[in-house]
């Protein structure tokens, strides 16, 4: 093998450590911000949880911030690219005549099937974003990552609503997406007032409930009275 076949192999395996580095830092930051948010974690945990010294996180992210989107925006395009083509290939199949349940089994279960089938690390991701959702820096976040796929389950909507009035549809996917983050966040809650009926992390039994539960509600919204 010739000398610059073997630098070559060094180089190529050097950027493969920094990747796995960056991997496990990324790792480890989502797991704490899950559980912590954003102001209640700093590069030293991060570092520690890794093992690795506080300097060399400044090497892959400029500052917390910075750590913070890169979390962020590593598994979302996962998640609404996914959604996003349930959305496409259900608005395709079901032509002229939408239903808000047939949408939300699109956007709802697409999403969960990922949970589910994700593991562990797709499980912190779902709780990450619960936690963060509710705060300035997750919401702007938010609206970067994933309105295009909000608001074409939207367009869906008013089209198997169109005598719903559209604030209403907005309250509707409001009252989808609390239910949805509250889901994710898997805090015990149910588990303690069922009494162990009930499991947060059982998100198969949501699955078989959610979109069917808030399409019901849909079907209520444009018998609110005009405001």
């Amino acid at each position: 093998m010739s000398d610059g076949a073997v630098a070559k192999r060094v180089r190529r395996s050097k950027a493969e450590q920094r990747a796995e580095t960056q991997e496990q830092i990324l790792d480890a930051a989502e797991y704490l911000f899950s559980r912590n948010g954003l102001h209640g974690v700093t590069l030293r945990d991060v570092a520690q949880r890794v093992g690795v010294h506080t300097t060399l996180m400044h090497y892959y992210f400029q500052d917390k911030r910075s750590l913070f989107a890169a979390v962020f925006a590593r598994r979302a395009p996962v998640t609404s690219g996914r959604r996003m083509e349930a959305l496409e290939r259900y608005e395709a199949e079901a032509g002229d005549h939408p239903t808000v349940e047939g949408a939300l089994h699109a956007f709802l279960d697409t999403d969960l099937d990922l949970y589910i089938e994700g593991g562990e690390a797709w499980m912190n991701y779902a709780a990450f974003c619960a936690r963060v959702s509710n705060t300035p820096e997750g919401a702007e976040l938010m609206d970067v990552h994933f309105d295009p796929v909000v608001l074409k389950l939207v367009s869906i909507l008013k089209r198997a609503l169109p005598d719903t009035p559209e604030p209403e549809i907005f309250w509707g996917y409001h009252f989808v997406t609390g239910s949805l983050m509250n889901t994710l966040a898997r805090t015990g809650r149910i588990d303690r007032l069922s009494a162990g009926r009930c499991q947060s992390d059982d998100f198969p039994a949501v699955k078989r409930r959610m979109a069917r539960f808030m399409a019901a509600g849909f079907s209520t919204l444009g018998m609110a009275p005009a405001e």
